[in-house]
């Protein structure tokens, strides 16, 4: 297969799974089951919704200021103006085609502020370390909060529990000896996998190393305080998701999160993986589907209206410049 035939499937391929997923779901669908998930459309507050999208907003300018950290060192000063809009032109080119907003809003930051395409792109990959780095954390998180649900799963019958602590120590084993295989392995995909996991540890240990690291570490847990505030928000709206506990919030916002990476913006698997999420937590199956599409449809329209603005306007406040 040539190059252009496998970027041809890498953005058609994620489109295709999404359009898939949502035919899929709404066939399993009875219209009993369709009535119901509109009624609680129909009856949501939607105010709890506008309130998840300003903090929407606030973490999209929070992460545009927070990219002055990483290219004042290098001697550049964009105009705040000018990173917010080429932070949202990146989320609109995402929901497209995916990673493609990154490299626009390098383009972008390039010929409106006369930085170098590849210092831009660089300083773009340090803020992925981090914001991957803070998602691995919240994953953590999920899994420290439901401890006692592991616990539960792997040693409610204690006549196998020999057997599942033989299976963990087998599984350490293996991880170790896998662990030692990848360091040694000239396979070109190993090697990938190991200069991943040294770019992280480099790109942790460069933030501590910046003038400003105290402010750019404070956004970057900010940025990810106000993506689960947003989630957290929109389950007032919906009575049946109001009184979720804590780590439901965190579980659900980590499923969500994790797949935004399956398809474009999370297109037919963030509904679907979140009310599985919800589910469960006993949340019945069509408020928890309800709040799963509330939240993806919020979070589509905001991007799709700002990102279209920022396309816009970006050309008409640098008019001067062109």
């Amino acid at each position: 297969m040539n190059k252009k035939a496998k970027k041809t499937l890498f953005i058609i391929l994620p489109i295709a799974l999404g359009v898939f997923l949502i035919w899929y779901f709404l066939s399993k669908l009875t219209s009993e089951d369709k009535n119901a998930i509109l009624d609680s459309f129909k009856s949501a507050n939607y105010w709890w919704v506008v309130l998840s999208l300003f903090l929407g907003v606030l973490s999209h300018l929070s992460r545009a200021y927070r990219w002055q950290f990483l290219l004042e060192p290098l001697g550049y000063k964009p105009k705040f103006a000018n990173s917010t809009m080429t932070v949202l032109i990146a989320y609109l080119l995402n929901l497209a085609i995916p990673r493609s907003g990154e490299i626009a809003r390098a383009t972008a930051i390039s010929k409106y502020e006369n930085i170098p395409f590849e210092k831009a792109f660089g300083t773009i990959v340090a803020e992925r370390i981090s914001d991957v780095i803070m998602l691995l954390s919240i994953i953590g998180l999920a899994f420290v909060l439901q401890a006692d649900l592991i616990r539960e799963k792997l040693f409610s019958d204690p006549s196998s529990m020999v057997q599942k602590i033989v299976f963990l120590a087998i599984g350490i084993v293996i991880i170790v000896l896998f662990y030692r295989y990848i360091k040694k392995s000239k396979n070109t995909f190993f090697i990938k996998v190991k200069n991943f996991i040294n770019g992280l540890i480099e790109g942790a240990a460069s933030i501590f190393k910046m003038k400003k690291k105290w402010a750019f570490i404070f956004h970057t847990v900010f940025i990810w305080l106000m993506y689960v505030l947003m989630f957290y928000a929109v389950t007032f709206a919906i009575p049946e998701t109001s009184n979720l506990p804590f780590e439901a919030i965190v579980v659900g916002f980590v499923v969500g999160a994790l797949s935004m990476a399956l398809t474009n913006g999370g297109l037919g698997t963030y509904p679907v993986f979140v009310a599985g999420a919800l589910i469960l937590y006993n949340i019945d199956d069509n408020p928890a589907r309800a709040f799963g599409w509330i939240m993806w449809t919020a979070q589509t329209l905001m991007v799709l209206l700002f990102g279209g603005l920022s396309f816009l306007f970006l050309p008409i406040y640098n008019r001067n410049k062109v």
